[in-house]
This record gives C-alpha cells, sequence and structure tokens, in this order.
C-alpha cells in the first residue's frame, strides 16, 4: 500500500530541511533527486533514467537530466540560474520525442525553487524548498494518481435547450393536447439543425420559409409548418409537379421521422417570434445530445420522479465511455502511429475494421445521449485514423481512395431499450443527426462531400421495458462490446409496486425485497448478459448501491454470480445537469469487466471536491466499496448484517417500541395537561429519549404501567382510555405480531426498562459531524427504538466506538437516511473488528476516554448538538479526541494511519479474515437480554 499524503508531507519537510542550501547541477542533481523521490517511496531507478540522451534543436545530441517517458521530464540547474532558460532548453527536446515519450509534465528546479507544469491541463505551480510538504500533491503522479478532467459540451447547447422549451411551453398553452406536442417538437428540432449543417439546402431554407412566407400574426404558420414536413416524408419522384418551389427544395429524409400524420397547431405574433428566435440560433454548434435536456425540460416532474429519469451531461457521459473503451482506443492507436515497422499499415486496418466491429448497447437509452456521444467519439477517431491511411497511400503513389469510401463506423453498431415512445424517437433522430455532423465532419476533413440522406442505415432502439425484456432479442451478447448507460435510480421507498416486485425477483430477495435501488436491477441484468457474451459493462448509478446495506445485497451476486470484476470507477461526486430541472444526487460510475478478459490495472477517479475534476490513481483491484483492494484477502470482501457482535464486544440492543398511536407519549404540556386530569398517574410516567432528546436535551415522557397493579390502573380512568385506545389501535393492524399484543395494550411491543446507566448510540446523525455524539443516559429514563444501546458499558467501550475508527466503519458501511449517517446494530456494531489487543487492551483507552467526558463536561450549558456542531466544537473537545483517536489507532497497529480511508481498509482485512473463519450459517441467535434490565418481548418482533 502506498505511502499516505499525512507519510509523504513528514518526509517531504525532512527532505526539504537536508537540501537546504545546496544545489550544484553535475555534482548533486541525481542524489538530489533519488532522494525527492523517496519523499514519496518510490524508487526513481524504477521510474526514469538520468542524462537520457535526446537530440535537440540544431542537430546536436543533449542530456536529459531526468526523463521519465510519457510522464515527467525534469531540467535541472544550479542554485541561483534562470529557470527560464531552462524551459526553452527543456522545450527544445519535444520535436524529437516520440508521440508515445512526450512527457505531461516538466519540471524545472534549481534545488531551492521549482516549476511544475502539467502540460495537459495547461496549468502550472512554483514554489520554493521550504514550502515543498505544502505542495506534494501536485506530485501525485509519482504515486500513479493524476488530475483527469473530463470536458462538458457548449454552453451554447443550454441556450438552444431553454428556447425551444420556452416555445414548448408556449406552445403548450395554445395547444392542449401535450400528447402530439412532444413529436411535434422533435420535428422543429430536427428543421432547425437541418437548416444549418446542409441536410436542407440551401443554409436556412426553413427559416426564410417562416420568415418571408407567413403571416406576421402567425394565423398561417401552423399550416405551413405541416406542409413542411409533409413534403419531408415525401419521395422526390412522388410529389406534385404543382408544388410550391420553396417546398420542392427540401429533401426527402425517410427514417419515419415525419411518417406519421400530425395536428396543425395554433401560433400567434408572439409564439412565430420565438420560433424565428430558434431558427437564428447556429444548430451547427449544437450537440445532438441536447435532445436529452430538451425532453427533460419539458417533462412533468412527477413523471420523472416515477421513472428515475436524470438527465446526464455530456461530460459526466464522457466518465463513462473513456475509461470504458475510448482511453484504450486511443492509446492503441497512438502506439499504432508511432510505430516505424512494416505491420503498421495492415494493423492501421485491422484496427479500423475493429472500430466498425463495435457495438454499444444502452439497455435505459432514454434519450440517446450515452449512444450519441459514443457514436461522435468513435467517429472522431475513425477520421484519424482514416487520414493515417490515406497519407499512405498517397506515400505509395497510389491513387487516394474517397475517405467516405473509407468509413465503417455507423449508427446500426448503436443499440438501446427505452421504456417511452418519444424518447425513442428522440435517441434516433439524435443519432441521425450526429450521423449527419460526423459525415460533414469527414467531407471537410478531405475536401469530399459524404451526405446519408435519405436516411436508410438506423439504430435499433427499442420501445420496452427492459427488465422484462431479453437483451438477447435486441443484440445477441456475443456481438455486444459495451453495455453503458444511466438506467433509473429510484430508491427502495420510492420505487412503485410494480418496480419493487421486479428488483425483489432479478436479485432474488425474495419477499422482502431487500433495499435494492431500482438501478441495482439493470446492474444484475447487465452481469447476467455479459456473463454470456463478454461485454464490458459502464453504468451511472447512485452511490447508495457503494455503501452501507446494499453492498452485502447487491455485489456477490455480481462479482461471484457474474464472473466480474470492478474495472473502473469514479467515487461519489455530484451530479451536473443542463436542464432547468436540476438534479441534486450524489453517484458513482462503475465500470466491470469479465474477470478472464481483465485489464491489469484497475483505475480510480477520486474527489476532494464533489463537484471539481477527479485525480486518478490505479491499483491492482477494487473495492466494492471504491477502494484500493489489493491489501484486502478477497477484493470481493463485503459486510453483511450480523445477528451477533463477530468481535467479541458486549451485545447492543435498540430501545423500546410502544406501539401506541402516541397514547403514551407525552411532550412537557402534553403532560402538564394529562397529570392535571390524572395526577395519581405521575409516578407511572418516566423520560423517554430517542435520537433527538438525546442531543438537543428536549424533554419526552411515556407511560410505564408495566408495575401498575390492575387495582392502580382502575383507578386511573384517563389511563385506561388511553389503553382501550391503544387495543383498538393495534387490533386495525395488518402485522400478525401487532395483532399478537392487542390483548395486552400496557405492555409495548418490545420492552428495554434499562435499571443501570446505559451508553446511547442514535440511530441517525448529520454526516458534518466528526463523530457520532454517544452518550450516557441513567434509570428511570426509558429509550426509544431511535437509540441503540449497551447496559453496562464502560468508559473503555465508549472510547472505542465515539472514535474515529468505528466513524470510519460507520461511514463506510452503514446505511444513509438521505445524506445523514444512519446506525444499525446488525450491519454497524455487530459487523465492527475489535482491536487485536482484546479486552484488556481496551484499559489503555479509560484515561483519553475520560478526557473526552471532562471536556464536555465543561459546557454543560449546552447539548450535544451544539458541541459536535463542526462550527462550533470546542477546540478543548477536539484536541481529546485526538488524543482518543491516536489511542484507539495504536490499538490495531504501531504505525499510524494516514486517513480514514486506510483506517477502513485496515478494518476491512481484518473482518475479511473473521468471517473467513466463521461458518457460511451463522445461527441468528436473536437479540440476547440486557443482564440488568427488564426487557419483555410481548409476542412482537424484536426490531
Amino acid at each position: 500500500m502506498r505511502l499516505s499524503w499525512h507519510e509523504i508531507r513528514a518526509r517531504a519537510a525532512i527532505f526539504a530541511t537536508e537540501w537546504a542550501g545546496e544545489g550544484y547541477e553535475k555534482g548533486q542533481a541525481q542524489h538530489f533527486y533519488r532522494d525527492f523521490f523517496d519523499v514519496f517511496g518510490m524508487p526513481v531507478r524504477r521510474l526514469a533514467a538520468f542524462e537520457e540522451p535526446v537530440q535537440s534543436l540544431g542537430q546536436q545530441r543533449g542530456y536529459v537530466d531526468l526523463f521519465w517517458k510519457g510522464v515527467l521530464l525534469v531540467e535541472q540547474k544550479s542554485v541561483g540560474r534562470s529557470l527560464r532558460k531552462a524551459r526553452t532548453q527543456a522545450l527544445e527536446y519535444f520535436p524529437h520525442l516520440k508521440d508515445a515519450e512526450l512527457p505531461r509534465y516538466l519540471l524545472l528546479s534549481d534545488f531551492q525553487s521549482f516549476e511544475l507544469h502539467d502540460l495537459d491541463e495547461g496549468a502550472e505551480v512554483a514554489f520554493r524548498l521550504a514550502e515543498l510538504p505544502d505542495f506534494v500533491e501536485h506530485f501525485g503522479f509519482v504515486l500513479g494518481v493524476q488530475k483527469r478532467s473530463f470536458h462538458d459540451q457548449d454552453p451554447v447547447n443550454i441556450e438552444a435547450s431553454e428556447l425551444v422549451r420556452e416555445l414548448y411551453d408556449r406552445l403548450s398553452e395554445a395547444n392542449p393536447d401535450g400528447g402530439e406536442l412532444d413529436r411535434y417538437l422533435v420535428r422543429l428540432v430536427f428543421c432547425f439543425f437541418a437548416d444549418d449543417t446542409g441536410i436542407f439546402e440551401p443554409r436556412d431554407a426553413f427559416a426564410d420559409l417562416i420568415d418571408h412566407r407567413t403571416l406576421e400574426d402567425g394565423a398561417d404558420l401552423g399550416r405551413c409548418i405541416a406542409e413542411v414536413f409533409q413534403v419531408l416524408n415525401t419521395p422526390d419522384d412522388q410529389r406534385s409537379a404543382a408544388l410550391d418551389p420553396d417546398l420542392a427544395g427540401f429533401p426527402y429524409i425517410d427514417g419515419d421521422l415525419f411518417k406519421e400524420r400530425l395536428l396543425i397547431h395554433s401560433f400567434d405574433s408572439a409564439m412565430r417570434e420565438r420560433l424565428l428566435d430558434a431558427c437564428r440560433l447556429d444548430w451547427s454548434r449544437i450537440s445532438p445530445a441536447v435532445f436529452g435536456a430538451l425532453f427533460l425540460s419539458v417533462m412533468d416532474p412527477a413523471e420523472r420522479r416515477a421513472q428515475g429519469a436524470h438527465y446526464t451531461t455530456e461530460k459526466n457521459i464522457l466518465k463513462v465511455i473513456e475509461p470504458l473503451f475510448l482511453d484504450e482506443l486511443r492509446s492503441e492507436f497512438s502506439r499504432l502511429k508511432a510505430r516505424r515497422d512494416s505491420r503498421k499499415r495492415a494493423d492501421l486496418e485491422a484496427f479500423h475494421r475493429r472500430l466498425g466491429a463495435i457495438r454499444c448497447f444502452d439497455p435505459a437509452c432514454g434519450c440517446g445521449n450515452f449512444l450519441v456521444i459514443a457514436y461522435r467519439e468513435l467517429r472522431m477517431l475513425e477520421i484519424e485514423v482514416i487520414r493515417e491511411l490515406r497519407a499512405y497511400q498517397a506515400a505509395e503513389g497510389q491513387q487516394v481512395m474517397d475517405a467516405p469510401a473509407l468509413s465503417q463506423v455507423d449508427v446500426d453498431q448503436f443499440y438501446g431499450i427505452e421504456l417511452g415512445a418519444i424518447p425513442v424517437r428522440i435517441a434516433e433522430t439524435a443519432l441521425w443527426m450526429m450521423d449527419h455532423l460526423m459525415n460533414s465532419r469527414l467531407s471537410l476533413e478531405f475536401g469530399q462531400t459524404h451526405v446519408r440522406i435519405p436516411l436508410r442505415v438506423s439504430s435499433r432502439i427499442v420501445q420496452a421495458d427492459a427488465l422484462e425484456t431479453d437483451w438477447a432479442d435486441v443484440l445477441p451478447p456475443d456481438r455486444c462490446s459495451y453495455v453503458l448507460g444511466n438506467p433509473p435510480f429510484g430508491g427502495a421507498k420510492l420505487q412503485s409496486e410494480t418496480q419493487r416486485e421486479q428488483v425483489r425477483r432479478i436479485a432474488e430477495l425474495g419477499s422482502n425485497g431487500g433495499t435494492l435501488d431500482y438501478v441495482a436491477a439493470w446492474f444484475l441484468r447487465a452481469g447476467e448478459y455479459a456473463r454470456r457474451g463478454g461485454a464490458r459493462i459502464g453504468f451511472v448509478a447512485t452511490n447508495s448501491i457503494t455503501q452501507g446495506e446494499q453492498v452485502g445485497q447487491l455485489w456477490p451476486k455480481i462479482l461471484c454470480g457474474s464472473e466480474l470484476v470492478i474495472a473502473f470507477a469514479h467515487r461519489t461526486f455530484v451530479w451536473g445537469s443542463d436542464t432547468r430541472v436540476k438534479a441534486h444526487v450524489h453517484v458513482v460510475v462503475i465500470g466491470l469487466e469479465s474477470t478472464t478478459a481483465a485489464r491489469k490495472d484497475r483505475r480510480l477517479f477520486s474527489y476532494s471536491d464533489l463537484q471539481g475534476e477527479p485525480v486518478e490513481s490505479r491499483h491492482a483491484s477494487l473495492s466494492p466499496y471504491l477502494m484500493d483492494a489489493s491489501g484486502l484477502p478477497d477484493p470481493r470482501v463485503v459486510v453483511r448484517e450480523s445477528s451477533q457482535q463477530l468481535g467479541g464486544l458486549p451485545p447492543m440492543v435498540t430501545g423500546s417500541q410502544p406501539i401506541d398511536d402516541g397514547n403514551f407519549i407525552f411532550d412537557a404540556q402534553q403532560r402538564a395537561e394529562f397529570l392535571a386530569k390524572e395526577p395519581r398517574a405521575e409516578r407511572f410516567l418516566r423520560p423517554y429519549i430517542g435520537s433527538r432528546e438525546h442531543l438537543h436535551r428536549s424533554n419526552r415522557w411515556i407511560l410505564a404501567l408495566q408495575e401498575a397493579t390492575p387495582s392502580e390502573i382502575r383507578a386511573m380512568p384517563e389511563v385506561v382510555s388511553r389503553l382501550r385506545a391503544v387495543r383498538e389501535y393495534r387490533q386495525q393492524s395488518k402485522r400478525t405480531s401487532t395483532l399478537a399484543i392487542a390483548e395486552y395494550p400496557a405492555n409495548y411491543n418490545v420492552e428495554v426498562l434499562p435499571t443501570a446507566p446505559f451508553l446511547v448510540v442514535p440511530q441517525v446523525t448529520s454526516e458534518r459531524r466528526q463523530y457520532v455524539p454517544i452518550g450516557w443516559a441513567h434509570p428511570p429514563v426509558i429509550p426509544s427504538s431511535l437509540v441503540c444501546l449497551i447496559e453496562d458499558a464502560t468508559n473503555q467501550l465508549f472510547g472505542l466506538l465515539t472514535s474515529a475508527m468505528h466513524m470510519t466503519w460507520l461511514r463506510h458501511v452503514g446505511g444513509r437516511l438521505k445524506s445523514d449517517y444512519r446506525y444499525s446494530i446488525g450491519l454497524v456494531y455487530n459487523t465492527f473488528p475489535a482491536p487485536p489487543c482484546g479486552g484488556k487492551g481496551l484499559t489503555r483507552l479509560e484515561v483519553p476516554a475520560r478526557a473526552v467526558l471532562d471536556a464536555r463536561s465543561e459546557f454543560g450549558d449546552a447539548t450535544l448538538a451544539d458541541i459536535y456542531d463542526p462550527d462550533s466544537m470546542p477546540i478543548k473537545l477536539r484536541a481529546a479526541h485526538r488524543d482518543l483517536d491516536r489511542a484507539v489507532d495504536r490499538l490495531y497497529r504501531k504505525k499510524p494511519f494516514g486517513s480514514d480511508r486506510e483506517r477502513f481498509q485496515h478494518l476491512l482485512t481484518i473482518y475479511g479474515k473473521c468471517v473467513a473463519l466463521i461458518p457460511a450459517s451463522i445461527p441468528k441467535s436473536g437479540r440476547k437480554r440486557l443482564t440488568s434490565a427488564k426487557r419483555v418481548r410481548s409476542g412482537g418482533i424484536d426490531h
């Protein structure tokens, strides 16, 4: 495992001290860079060469001070020498380097100052030697961690989407039949696009017809547009000889886009002007992928939620398709271009044929955004290949073949499934538009005309429910190269009954259905599909499938059942949307491929800023938690719920669950009003705490009649009335366990009545807090089912559970309620690996744990919510927690942990070894009875 940044910064500080004031280029440069690379724990001899001979300008041979081919070129000077001159000298080497050798980074230094240039990103940093600890992360590439930028689409696409959305809004107000309006809008946008990209000749033929041949009040505009649509669907030889010449100039489109006869829509002068505004936009700059944004802009928000639809920006699409296949194809092409052997041409032709054989399949394609961008990128790569092949023909004196005849990549290589009829048509149309754009690009590149109008070849977009369709009927698995896309998300609680049943069936979860998101069904179907043919998979998903209970439910089925590995992944980042309907979702991107054909390196993209750019690192294997798994006994290890504490810690339980319809629970005002009527009930009212009461010191009470005699109860009419109400409420339940306790209204469904001090763990806590505010409570307090508790716990156990180590486990393994942490006994506490030192070792936590409690007590007037808010947490309490964290860390290993991710990797390794020793079938022991608490299960399920 590589050094942590904490360790690297410490080593950098030592390096800076040792080399302060030094700086003779010839005598010390190599020693300097041996020490420099050692800061990162990387021997320089494994990566780079000193004094590499390279030809420079003027045909003279020069020597690069340090050269790491393809990554880094260093030009070193003695102290005080000009770094500007060093840069000029370094750049003189570049024209004589092979493409594969060209470095991304240029480092200039005079020992005491540095300039690092990122030539790909056009960025640079300059700093002094003493500042190196603050700048070491800029050298992440030494560790294989590199910043990666994914470029988004032209802002003009957003402008186009908004223009057409406004036109749609006006049309929908004037024409109430919105069902046909979607199809009408698709045709209009096609005409805008065709007007500026050479499909319609002359340019602006459609705009000129609207501007000069229709009335300013818009009265005849609808009929004019209907005539255009009809002409576009009529072959030239079937058109009337008397057809208006301005209409006759429009080409026959075919492709079913204009086949259906639509209603004639009404326009007024303002609507006509908005239509002309849209026509005047330069649609040659518009990406056909904007159709997706357009569609979501006009879709009903409720329908979007039901479908789990979220528009994917071009930037996010590239985060999927580049590591899935584009990066690999581009690298292979670069290697082919750099070759100088006799097989180069044949291999280029073979590579070109491979591009024409690629098949992309999006089983939830929506408006086709993924397919459109993937098609564009493949065509762009093909143009480069054709350029190389034509250069060979010219060099050999052959007649240069037409570039269009050489083109092998076409839209019929792209397949999709989509539930909605309108998105299907939009996807088909967007692919046609992109096809035309790329044909125009090919024509301009080689000075030849290449137009595919009328439309003869098309993609295959099937209207169907992808989870009820055999994907092999759309594209046989052995012909599919890549499965990609952005399947609908839909959390378990937001799914319709039909969707929930689909997930249950596909995941084989039985009747309970688990907690899997809707997107999990696509991963499972894709895994099975890939197993039959070997396709690689790249999907966008909510980050919830990589954390909490879903990990244990989903990933063993994918990684073991389908024999796949995680090939690449983007860790959590914030969704980007170009529409007026903004999506606020935390997502991940996950790529999968067969274990038998897996690439050597696994690529991981990590975000320090969830809305920023990622850094890329490479690993031997990746875990379903989207982290380096090379140190784990098995990269497929996932944490599953357990009914018993695997590390030997004392049992934890949840609090009381009354199932009383609120009849037993009182706030301060309700309590006063109740006691005014029934003063004898006061001794049966006990403090009642859930997460809110524990964190904010708010007060509630619960009626506890477990020790009341029948005569005492009969003497309290208000209490009797409430008992009858509880009985009636329970009798209306459909749950067998609730019906079973209906005749025992004085008892709770689950009763936890502690008789000794107990540790309280809130089940939900803000993700902003560095630590879960765990604390103590004492009888007669009764805990609710919204907290977990351990009775007779020690300060040592408190220290372990309130440490960074335990919080790391919660963050990675626990579930989420929205974005808040959700503590679970079976998933978080019972699986938490106890320190290997055992119970005796925990005694070392007594002092630092007591220091945390003492620091809290100094702010007795503040609530736990106050003192654990990251903006107001007292300095003394932070310091006490840091001391406790270090003490807990030392129980697990002597070497300090540099990050939470290191802690989690260490814990997961312990967990993996632990569960490997446990029989596959662990008997469910249920909840153990508290040793000193009265705990009654009144026939109900123990939650």
